[in-house]
């Protein structure tokens, strides 16, 4: 473990100077658990040649996560989606000369912060306001120096956590927002961070976004709810929402004469009806899958299906 040096230091484009600020709680180097990324400048000083790395990517024993940086190919492949864009937001900033400053989904995943969906590119800012550059996998959006705050994390510079989960609500869609505003209004064990709240997240939407921007932003901040218990439960109760069904409380305790029973994922208190978001780890892991999970599922498909059951508490 390392923890972020205490001394706010600066970095320096042409024309602009920001502050890089320490970052909160401890900074885990969670690179520490993935493999290690393979320069080819590197390599190619000790003699290896561009065609026999070539060779060994055709091969299966590396894998080119962008151009001169290289992964071995049997970790590559036992890597979860998450983490191998992980890996391609560090293969971007080791192929990069000049500082770079990862934003969205690029920061929440350096961040430890979930969000939906596979495949995105690479993102970073500009402090230049003429579009940006975007290429080779990577978008550039541009961000005012003056108004941003950055933090060194893993190794690398990213905007903070709020900022992180603001720009996200900002420029995706409503559903998938909700999942990294969840998240961060929540404590953070893993990471060691403390929750944010909504007035906290609210204080940097003025000056940094548009008019409709913000209004998207503070349209999932508001629905935004801490007592999420996973990003599938955020992402499906968003969509939920989207749908025209009214969203339901979250982890709803449930009683019956013998005392406790469960708590819900979800539950429609009109209805008497509860819902239950399962991930496809609840039937491969089996240390998840004893007679607490079976009791309260089996209890939660009666209730469903007849209307009978015990009765939720108040």
């Amino acid at each position: 473990m390392r923890v972020a040096e205490p001394n706010v230091r600066r970095f320096s484009t042409p024309g602009h100077s920001v502050l890089v600020l320490p970052t909160p709680g401890c900074d885990l180097q969670f690179m520490n658990e993935l493999p290690r990324l393979i320069l080819a400048r590197e390599h190619i000083q000790h003699g290896l040649t561009p065609k026999e790395l070539a060779e060994r990517c055709r091969l299966g024993a590396l894998v080119r996560v962008r151009q001169g940086v290289y992964v071995d190919g049997e970790a590559w492949r036992a890597l979860q989606p998450w983490q191998q864009y992980r890996l391609r937001v560090g293969a971007a900033a080791e192929s990069f000369t000049a500082p770079t400053v990862f934003a969205r989904h690029s920061a929440a995943s350096v961040w430890g912060v979930p969000t939906i969906g596979q495949r995105h590119p690479v993102h970073a800012l500009t402090l230049q306001n003429d579009g940006g550059r975007s290429r080779a996998g990577v978008l550039r959006h541009y961000a005012a120096p003056d108004r941003l705050k950055v933090f060194r994390r893993e190794g690398l510079l990213v905007t903070g956590r709020a900022r992180t989960v603001l720009d996200l609500a900002a420029f995706t869609p409503f559903a998938q927002a909700i999942v990294p505003l969840d998240h961060v209004l929540g404590p953070d064990a893993a990471q060691r961070l403390p929750a944010l709240t909504k007035d906290e997240l609210l204080a940097g939407v003025d000056g940094n976004y548009t008019a409709a921007a913000a209004r998207r932003i503070r349209a999932a901040v508001d629905f935004a709810d801490p007592r999420s218990g996973s990003p599938g439960e955020s992402y499906g109760r968003a969509l939920m929402s989207v749908a025209g069904f009214q969203p339901p409380e979250l982890q709803h305790e449930v009683r019956d004469g013998s005392g406790f029973v469960a708590y819900t994922d979800y539950y429609w208190r009109g209805a008497r009806l509860v819902g239950e978001f399962d991930g496809v780890e609840k039937y491969l892991n089996l240390n998840i899958s004893e007679a607490g999970p079976r009791r309260r599922l089996s209890w939660t498909k009666s209730n469903v299906k007849t209307g009978s059951g015990p009765q939720g508490s108040a």
